[in-house]
C-alpha cells in the first residue's frame, strides 16, 4: 500500500460512522412520534428521507473527490454531519427533525470516498480483500447501533442517541484530521470531467448488473429495517430487546464480510456473489415455510433474516470492487454513482416494504418483500458472472 495512505483502522472508523446513524435510533421511532404527536409514519420518513438526501449526495461527493481531492471532502462532511447531528437532537418538531435528518445523509457517501482511497493505492484484487475486512468491521456499527440507541432511550430519552452521534462525528474527525493523508494524486481539471464519465459507466452491461446486485441486496437488509419494528410488535419487546434482535442481521453480516475477505482472490468474484445471494433467498424461503407452519416465535422472524446479512457481506466488497474497476481513472465518480445507484433502488424497496406492510400482515409480507428483493439480486449476479466471463481482468 502507498506511503499516503492512512491507517486501515482509520478507514473502518470513518465507514462505521457512515453507517451507524441509518439505525441507531430505529427503536426509539415509537416514542419519537409520540413525543412529536404525529403519525409513525411520518417519523418513519427519517429512513426514506435520509436515503433519498444520501443517494442524491454521493452523485455530488465521489466527483468531488475525484475533482479536490478525497480528505477535504471527508473533512467537510463529518463537520456538516456533526452540525446536522446536533440539529436533530434538539430539534423541536417532527418536520424540523427531518430536515436536519436528510442534511445529517452527508456522512453517508464517505464510504464510497473511503473505497476510492483504498482503490487509489491497490489492485482490483488487493481492493476486494481490503473490502471485505472493511465491511466486517463496518458491519459491528449496525449490529451494536439499535442496542446502544435502545438502551440510550430507556435511560436517556431517544435525544441522547443523536449527541452520542454528534460525539462519535467529533472523535472521527479528529482522527481523519490527524491520519488522512491525500491519496488521490490524478485529479481531475474540472468538474465536468467527471460527470462525464456517468454516461459511460451507465453504458456498461458490467457496471449496471453489480449495481442492481448491490441494490438489490441492499434493498432487503432496508425493508427489513423499514418492516421489522413493525413485524415485531406482536411479540411484545422492549425497545432494547428490539435493537438486539434487529442488529442481529448485522451479525451475519460481518461473517460473511469475513468468508469475504478470506475468499477473495481464490475463488472468482461473481462465483462468490451467486453463492451469496443464493443463500439469502434460502433462508427467507425458510422462514416463509416456518410462518407457513405456525411456528410463532421471535426467532422464527429474524432467524432466517441473519442469512441474508451473511449473504450481504459475502456480496458487497466483490460487488463494489468490481463496480468501481471499470473505469480505474474516476474511482471516486464510480464509487459515487454506483453507491447512489444503490441507496436508490434500496430505498425503492423500503418504501414498497412500507407500502404495503399492515400489522396484519407485517410477518409474512417483510419476508416475501425480502424475498422478491433478494431474488432480483441473485439474476443480477447471474448476469454479472457471464458478463465478467467474457471480459478482460481489469488491473
Amino acid at each position: 500500500m502507498s506511503s499516503t495512505s492512512p491507517r486501515l483502522s482509520t478507514l473502518v472508523f470513518l465507514s462505521a460512522l457512515a453507517i451507524l446513524p441509518i439505525n441507531f435510533f430505529l427503536p426509539s421511532l415509537p416514542q419519537m412520534a409520540a413525543e412529536f404527536g404525529v403519525d409513525y409514519g411520518i417519523i418513519g420518513l427519517s429512513l426514506a428521507a435520509y436515503a433519498v438526501s444520501s443517494a442524491c449526495l454521493q452523485l455530488i461527493l465521489g466527483p468531488l473527490s475525484d475533482r479536490f481531492g478525497r480528505r477535504p471532502v471527508i473533512l467537510w462532511a463529518l463537520g456538516i454531519f456533526i452540525a446536522a447531528t446536533i440539529g436533530c437532537a434538539i430539534a423541536p418538531d417532527a418536520w424540523t427533525f427531518l430536515a436536519c435528518r436528510m442534511v445529517q445523509a452527508v456522512i453517508g457517501p464517505t464510504y464510497a470516498v473511503s473505497l476510492a482511497v483504498i482503490r487509489d493505492t491497490t489492485s482490483r484484487e488487493q481492493a476486494a480483500g481490503q473490502f471485505g475486512y472493511l465491511a466486517m468491521a463496518w458491519a459491528v456499527a449496525p449490529m451494536l447501533g439499535p442496542t446502544a440507541g435502545g438502551l440510550l432511550d430507556q435511560v436517556f430519552g431517544w435525544r441522547a442517541s443523536f449527541y452520542v452521534l454528534a460525539l462519535l462525528g467529533t472523535a472521527v474527525l479528529a482522527l481523519c484530521w490527524i491520519d488522512l493523508r491525500e491519496t488521490n494524486n490524478s485529479r481531475s481539471t474540472t468538474m465536468l470531467e467527471q460527470y462525464k464519465a456517468y454516461p459511460e459507466l451507465l453504458g456498461s452491461k458490467r457496471f449496471l448488473a453489480y449495481c442492481l446486485c448491490m441494490a438489490f441486496s441492499v434493498g432487503a437488509f432496508y425493508a427489513f429495517l423499514a418492516g421489522a419494528p413493525l413485524a415485531a410488535s406482536a411479540f411484545d419487546v422492549s425497545p432494547a430487546i428490539l435493537g438486539l434482535y434487529m442488529g442481529s442481521i448485522t451479525g451475519g453480516f460481518m461473517l460473511g464480510s469475513f468468508l469475504a475477505g478470506r475468499l477473495a482472490g481464490t475463488l472468482p468474484q461473481a462465483t462468490i456473489l451467486i453463492a451469496g445471494r443464493t443463500l439469502a433467498c434460502a433462508g427467507l424461503l425458510a422462514g416463509i415455510a416456518l410462518y407457513a407452519a405456525g411456528i410463532g416465535h421471535v426467532l422464527a422472524l429474524f432467524g432466517p433474516c441473519v442469512f441474508v446479512g451473511i449473504s450481504n457481506g459475502l456480496t458487497q466488497p466483490g460487488a463494489s470492487a468490481a463496480a468501481i474497476s471499470v473505469r480505474p481513472t474516476h474511482t471516486g465518480s464510480a464509487a459515487s454513482l454506483a453507491g447512489a445507484f444503490t441507496v436508490a433502488g434500496a430505498s425503492i424497496v423500503a418504501a414498497l416494504a412500507g407500502a404495503v406492510l399492515t400489522e396484519e400482515n407485517a410477518r409474512p409480507g417483510l419476508l416475501v418483500v425480502m424475498l422478491a428483493s433478494a431474488s432480483v439480486a441473485l439474476g443480477a449476479a447471474v448476469v454479472a458472472r457471464h458478463l465478467e466471463s467474457n471480459t478482460p481482468k481489469t488491473k
